[in-house]
C-alpha cells in the first residue's frame, strides 16, 4: 500500500525495529498448571520525524522474528497517523501464519508503540490522545506462587499493604484433580495476613474440572474471596458459564482473548472481562475488546503489563483495575525509565512528557537479549 500524501497524517514511519529479552525470575515460580524461571519481553521501536515510540509484548522470542519479517515491512513508509490502516495491514500479513497467538502478540506490540508515536508527534499524553475518564488507575496485587513458601506469601502481602493496595491475589489450582487442601490453606493464610477489610482474589489458571471448580468456590465463599479467575478453562465457556450459575463471586476470564467475536462469547459468561493489551492487538484491540464488554454493561480489567496498560485503562470508563503482577513490575520498573510508584493503591494516569511517558532502558536490557 503506498503512503497516502496527506500532510494531516503526520510524517512517514522510517523505521520499526524488534528485539527479545529473557529475564530469569528472582525465584522460582509456578501456579496450578505451569512452572517457569524466566519471562520474555519483546519490545518494539517505531520511528518518524525524529521521535520514536516504544511498544512492548511479553511472549516468546519467536515474536520478534514475526515483527521483523512480517510487521515491519508493512508498516514502514505509513503515515504515523494512519493507525487503523497500518492495523489492518498487519493483521492481514499475520493471516496465513495464525491470527491468534504469538502472531498477534507480536501485532499488540507494534500497535502500542504506533499509538505511544503518534503521541509524541503531537506532543501530548497517550491518555490525553485516547480521551481521558480518570487520573489514576487502581491496582490489585498479584502473584502469590503456588511455589512460595508460607514466608514469602506472607512477605509480598506485607509489601502490597504497604502500598495502600486494597485488593490481593494469589494462584491456585494445585489441587486439580486431587485434593485441594494446600489451595485453601494459602487462601486461609492470605485473609488472615490481609485481614476483613482488602478483597482477596484468586486465579486458578483453568486448572480445575467444572465440578471440583465449584467445590472449591463454595469454599471460597467462606472466606469472603470477591474474584475467581479462571475457575475452568477460558475455552470451556459453557463452563465458566455453569460455575458463575452456582457461585456467589466474580467469576472472570479473558486474558487469552485476541479478537472481539471471543470477547463476546465471554461476556456472556463472566462477571468481569479482563483485557490484555499485549496480547488482544494492543491499544486497538484494547478499544474495541472495552466497547464489547461495555454492551453487555461489563466493567474490565488489565491482565498484567500494569506501566502498558496505565494510559489506555485511564480512558476506559467502565475499569475496575489493573493487575499488578509481580514479574512484570519487577522488569517493567527495572529497564524502563519513567515509571511512578503505587500510592494509597493507584497509578497514576500519566508519566512525564508526550506518549505514555515510558523509554527503554537498553544498555541495562542488552545482557538479556536473546533476539533482535
Amino acid at each position: 500500500m503506498t503512503a497516502r500524501q496527506d500532510p494531516h497524517d503526520g510524517p512517514v514511519i522510517d523505521a520499526v525495529s524488534c528485539a527479545a529479552y529473557t529475564i530469569p525470575t528472582d525465584e522460582p515460580e509456578a501456579d496450578g498448571t505451569l512452572d517457569w524461571d524466566s519471562t520474555t519481553m519483546v519490545c518494539v521501536t517505531v520511528t518518524a520525524g525524529g521521535r520514536e515510540g516504544l511498544g512492548w509484548t511479553y511472549a516468546p522470542a519467536a515474536a520478534a522474528r514475526v515483527v521483523a519479517d512480517m510487521l515491519a515491512p508493512r508498516v514502514t513508509g505509513e503515515r504515523v497517523f494512519s493507525i487503523a490502516a497500518a492495523e489492518h495491514m498487519m493483521r492481514t500479513a499475520v493471516r496465513n501464519a495464525g491470527p491468534v497467538g504469538l502472531a498477534t502478540y507480536a501485532v499488540s506490540a507494534v500497535d502500542v508503540a504506533l499509538w505511544d508515536l503518534k503521541a509524541r508527534v503531537l506532543e501530548m499524553p497517550l491518555v490525553d490522545l485516547l480521551g481521558r475518564a480518570r487520573d489514576d488507575v487502581p491496582v490489585y496485587g498479584s502473584g502469590g506462587f503456588t511455589t512460595y513458601t508460607s514466608d514469602r506469601l506472607d512477605e509480598q502481602l506485607h509489601g502490597w499493604l504497604a502500598e495502600g493496595i486494597d485488593a490481593v491475589k494469589i494462584k491456585i489450582g494445585e489441587g486439580a484433580g486431587a485434593r485441594t487442601s494446600r489451595d485453601l490453606q494459602r487462601v486461609r493464610q492470605v485473609r488472615d495476613v490481609v485481614g476483613g477489610d482488602v478483597d482477596v482474589f484468586v486465579d486458578a489458571n483453568g486448572g480445575y474440572g467444572r465440578k471440583q471448580a465449584v467445590r472449591v468456590g463454595r469454599a471460597l465463599q467462606e472466606l469472603d474471596v470477591r474474584w475467581f479467575e479462571e475457575p475452568v478453562s477460558s475455552q470451556d465457556k459453557e463452563g465458566l458459564g455453569l460455575v458463575r450459575g452456582m457461585l456467589d463471586l466474580d467469576v472472570t476470564a479473558g486474558e487469552y482473548a485476541t479478537d472481539p467475536h471471543e470477547f463476546r462469547r465471554l461476556c456472556e459468561v463472566v462477571d468481569c472481562l479482563q483485557i490484555d493489551a499485549t496480547r488482544c492487538g494492543g491499544i486497538s484491540g484494547w478499544q474495541r475488546a472495552a466497547a464489547v464488554a461495555a454492551s453487555y454493561d461489563l466493567d474490565v480489567s488489565a491482565h498484567c503489563a500494569p506501566y502498558l496498560h496505565q494510559a489506555v485503562c485511564a480512558a476506559t470508563p467502565k475499569l475496575r483495575h489493573v493487575e499488578w503482577f509481580h514479574d512484570h513490575v519487577r522488569i517493567e520498573q527495572r529497564f524502563l525509565d519513567g515509571v511512578r510508584q503505587v500510592r494509597a493503591g493507584v497509578l497514576p494516569a500519566v508519566g512525564d512528557g508526550p506518549g505514555h511517558g515510558l523509554t527503554l532502558k537498553t544498555a541495562d536490557l542488552e545482557s538479556y537479549r536473546v533476539a533482535g
